[in-house]
């Protein structure tokens, strides 16, 4: 079994892994059915997709794919909706500012590979002092190539300079663990996040599942 006592660096996922933001996704989606004279749906309907952004909110709130026609209009909606309240009842995870205060502590350089777009990672980064320590930001269309593919937890490497094989990437979607597998990295699942549709991190692959943020110390630290 793979151990983590060459990891120079952390990278992690951002929605459902250090921050749950569901409640302002679902949220915003939530904002175009009563628009639209449709009843609300509870927050909790919308969490397990809210890692797949707009497709996850409208497939949820309308059933809708990304091939509906009228699906690029709701998106657009969606997404003003989403900017206008990004940070309202967004948090990060119980356990994560004490497991970045850890990483900190040790000159462990850290960093965040999203597929959300610029637009609202740089919101959150700028609203949430969590981020200050950050390393390396690395948002859906920072490279020409989203997650799965792994050029940006690749990218994020270069900025933090450190090798990819001693880097760890965390995150709560399968995407994430081929991602990081991809750019020759350990993984590790976060089991306490959204998980998608497909609700099965054990059969992911990933080096390691966790189910809290600070499970992760005690990965990096055995003894």
């Amino acid at each position: 079994m793979p151990d983590l006592k060459n990891i120079r660096a952390v990278l992690f996922d951002l929605d459902g892994t250090l921050i749950d933001s569901a409640p302002d996704l679902g949220a915003a989606a939530d904002m175009l059915r009563v628009a639209r004279g449709m009843p609300s749906l509870p927050i909790e309907d919308y969490r397990h997709m809210a890692g797949a952004g707009a497709r996850g909110m409208l497939k949820v709130g309308f059933g809708m794919t990304p091939e509906h026609p009228d699906f690029p209009v709701l998106r657009e909606e969606f997404f003003d909706n989403y900017e206008a309240r990004i940070h309202e009842n967004t948090f990060q995870f119980d356990g994560v500012q004490q497991l970045i205060d850890a990483l900190v502590a040790r000159s462990m350089p850290w960093g965040v590979v999203t597929n959300k777009a610029t637009r609202f990672t740089s919101l959150i980064v700028q609203r949430m002092p969590l981020f200050a320590t950050a390393g390396a930001v690395v948002s859906g269309d920072t490279t020409p190539h989203a997650k799965p593919h792994p050029e940006p937890l690749l990218e994020a490497a270069r900025r933090i300079q450190v090798d990819p094989s001693q880097c760890v990437y965390v995150g709560d979607d399968e995407r994430d663990i081929i991602g990081g597998k991809a750019a020759g990295m350990l993984t590790v699942a976060a089991g306490y996040g959204y998980l998608g549709e497909n609700a099965g991190p054990k059969a992911w692959g990933a080096d390691f599942l966790i189910e809290s943020p600070l499970e992760l110390l005690k990965l990096l630290n055995p003894d």
